[in-house]
């Protein structure tokens, strides 16, 4: 049983790992959080229902291990030398992007590609209670009751809090929306 669980555990990697990295900001600090999870979820597998959710179970442990974290960060100061993240981040991004670039029409890729990355600022940008219900919800495609249950708050909290983070991404995403793309006239 234990086994399995640790097999099928694996398959939500790529997931968990997509949601560290928007609720850090930062490729190693969500490889760390994921790991993180990891550790814990082993450690507390007696305590997993079977039966259950095991995807929802997982995110619940790394939603809590980054509350932990995130609040004991709050409480130190910072230091860190911003010109060694910023070329780390820039050659990061240029990366990750070369690896998605298509060869046969990069012109379409790189629209594209804006356009996500607009979108995806435009929810990092939100507080931190909206972005967590949005990506659960709209990118990780977790239920009012899943989300609930990962966040330990009531489900009307998470619609409230879907219906303000939804807003607040169409007034800010809206005006570029309407805006002609230059590339067609349209």
């Amino acid at each position: 049983m234990e086994e399995r669980l640790k097999e099928e555990a694996v398959q939500y990697l790529d997931a968990l790992y997509r949601t560290a990295v928007r609720l850090t900001h930062n490729a190693a600090d969500a490889e760390d959080l994921v790991q993180e999870t990891y550790v814990r979820a082993l450690g507390a597998l007696d305590q997993f229902e079977p039966g259950t959710n095991l995807r929802a179970w997982l995110f619940r442990i790394l939603m809590n291990t980054f509350i932990n974290h995130y609040r004991r960060r709050q409480r130190q100061p910072v230091a860190t030398s911003l010109d060694t993240m910023s070329d780390f981040t820039l050659h990061q991004q240029r990366a990750d992007f070369q690896q998605r670039l298509p060869e046969e029409q990069p012109e379409q890729a790189v629209l594209d590609q804006l356009a996500v990355e607009e979108v995806l600022h435009a929810i990092d940008a939100l507080p931190l209670e909206f972005r967590q219900v949005v990506w659960l919800a709209d990118v990780e495609g977790f239920r009012y009751r899943e989300i609930a249950d990962i966040l330990k708050i009531p489900i009307g909290t998470v619609m409230s809090r879907l219906h303000r983070a939804r807003r607040r991404l169409q007034d800010v995403l809206a005006p570029a929306a309407a805006q002609p793309c230059g590339c067609c006239g349209e």
